[in-house]
């Protein structure tokens, strides 16, 4: 049912876990009615930790307002009816928040049922999602919509081919929907988390790793928050989470990584065994 008190709305997908659950919890303390979408329900859970449930327990008990809005991003109908089901039951939509992914290990040899699973989630859905979010940001005046990306998308990360691949599209999106719609003053943005962040989905992939000095996902969460922020004219941007953290004094414990590459590299990568495992 639409609340008449309701002055802003947020859809994050992703929202679950990590980055997205931390992202969801971020702006209802800034005081956006939050939409959280993801598969994971205490109905139907995943094998990663986390559910839809829980992050909008965390943010009903805050004071907060929060949906929670199952989604299989993989079938565009459900991506559809997830931004009219949050619009339906919160009343109308000014931000948007494209930060679910997923992968599998595989190069070249990767299963092409996995890659085509990797594209129709991490690039597909995005594309999806803004589509339908367009013109109920359009009804709010302006709109923000912040895509999440990742550093595989500058350098080939060995097994993440397929990943990396939707990440760099996913940018490339994100300039053009900026001019796209500067005219309607939705500001379409990047955020590239190019730091390790210790979310379960990462932990899960990456079981032989040391991850105590990773950052938490909190962090992440208040670079997004910052952007989201930005005056309507601030669009178009590929912001990298590091060098954001030392150009502008946030997530302070972020400017002891050291700067990571911001164009994509070029040339023959050395050879490395992944780090990953299917989780």
């Amino acid at each position: 049912m639409k609340s008449a008190h309701i002055e802003k709305v947020a859809l994050v997908t992703g929202a679950s876990r990590g980055v997205g659950a931390a992202t969801a919890l971020a702006l209802a303390g800034e005081g956006y009615a939050v939409a959280c979408a993801a598969r994971a329900t205490r109905e139907s859970p995943q094998r990663t930790p986390g559910t839809l449930d829980d992050v909008v327990d965390r943010i009903r008990a805050a004071g907060g307002t929060a949906v929670a809005v199952p989604v299989d991003l993989s079938v565009r109908d459900q991506v559809t009816r997830m931004v009219e089901r949050t619009v339906a039951e919160l009343g109308r939509l000014d931000v948007l928040v494209n930060n679910a992914a997923v992968t599998f290990v595989g190069d070249l040899d990767i299963p092409l049922r996995r890659h085509d699973l990797v594209m129709a989630i991490d690039l597909d859905a995005p594309l999806q999602a803004i589509r339908h979010a367009v013109p109920h940001l359009r009804a709010a005046g302006e709109g923000r919509v912040v895509n999440v990306s990742s550093l595989a998308a500058l350098k080939p990360v060995p097994g993440l081919m397929s990943y990396g691949i939707a990440k760099i599209a996913l940018e490339r999106m994100t300039v053009d929907l900026a001019r796209q719609l500067a005219p309607d003053r939705i500001a379409v943005n990047c955020f590239r988390i190019d730091v390790p962040v210790a979310s379960e989905g990462t932990l899960a992939n990456m079981p032989g790793v040391d991850h105590s000095g990773w950052e938490a996902p909190a962090v992440a969460a208040e670079g997004i928050a910052w952007m989201l922020r930005r005056p309507a004219g601030y669009s178009g941007r590929l912001e990298s989470m590091a060098h954001l953290a030392h150009r502008e004094g946030i997530m302070p414990t972020v400017a002891a990584w050291p700067l990571p590459p911001t164009e994509v590299f070029t040339g023959v990568y050395d050879q490395q065994d992944t780090a990953f495992v299917d989780g």
